[in-house]
């Protein structure tokens, strides 16, 4: 069988048809969340979710992305699109170089959850801060932010931030200890770069909770930003939700 070769930007004809998107997680805590930007940037677009926390539990066990699990991140999007979407989006960074090679095998939009972010940082400025709990998420997030800063012809710093302990104590069930330390960590990155980046799309509930100060670098995350490049594929030309 012959099919077409796709990236990001591929689109889909969604003429009168009914649409649906998926969420793949590698943590069932991102549900609500994705369903509730979902329903505010994709109003009638169906959702559905998958969750297979294995897929984080042995990238951060073997201290990166395996070609085991690259194999079944690529099938999981397959299966979701058996499953009758017309478009995924990965929301686990840790994962996220296995999207780029899901898109070789699909002819279907697949999102990378920090893809349109770090587009983003790269528009925004020249320091970039990376926060991240997680090793196995820092380093595919610097990684695609070079990227994307060589794509655009634009030379980047980028100053890293690893709060291992806050990771731990979400862990333990201590999610006080866990923004508390991140909350402390984002404020000291935000006063030596123009534009700080959230590794983990669980980590975007703690920008509210950010005491007063250095409001003039932005902090960006992902999932809002993930959502809405979905919507430009699936709707292209359409205009953004206006809320």
């Amino acid at each position: 069988m012959t099919g077409a070769t796709v990236g990001y930007h591929d689109k889909v004809d969604v003429g009168a048809m009914s649409i649906t998107i998926a969420y793949l997680h590698t943590s069932h805590v991102l549900i609500p969340m994705f369903s509730d930007l979902s329903r505010r940037e994709l109003p009638g677009v169906e959702q559905f979710h998958m969750v297979d926390e294995s897929l984080i539990q042995n990238t951060i066990r073997a201290g990166g992305l395996t070609k085991i699990t690259i194999r079944r991140v690529i099938n999981m999007v397959l299966s979701a699109r058996e499953g009758g979407a017309d478009a995924v989006v990965v929301t686990c960074s840790s994962i996220g170089p296995a999207v780029n090679l899901a898109r070789e095998v699909c002819d279907f939009p697949v999102v990378r959850v920090d893809e349109a972010m770090a587009e983003e940082a790269v528009r925004r400025g020249t320091r970039i801060g990376v926060a991240a709990t997680l090793r196995t998420t820092l380093e595919p997030t610097v990684a695609l932010l070079r990227a994307k800063a060589l794509d655009a012809g634009r030379a980047v710093d980028v100053e890293e931030s690893l709060c291992e302990d806050a990771f731990a104590a979400v862990l333990s069930g201590d999610t006080r200890t866990h923004d508390q330390l991140l909350s402390d960590s984002l404020v000291r990155l935000r006063k030596s770069v123009d534009v700080v980046v959230l590794a983990q799309a669980s980590m975007a509930r703690v920008v509210a909770s950010l005491p007063a100060g250095n409001e003039s670098t932005p902090i960006l995350s992902s999932p809002e930003l993930a959502v809405k490049r979905a919507r430009a594929l699936l709707f292209p030309g359409r205009a953004p939700v206006t809320n």
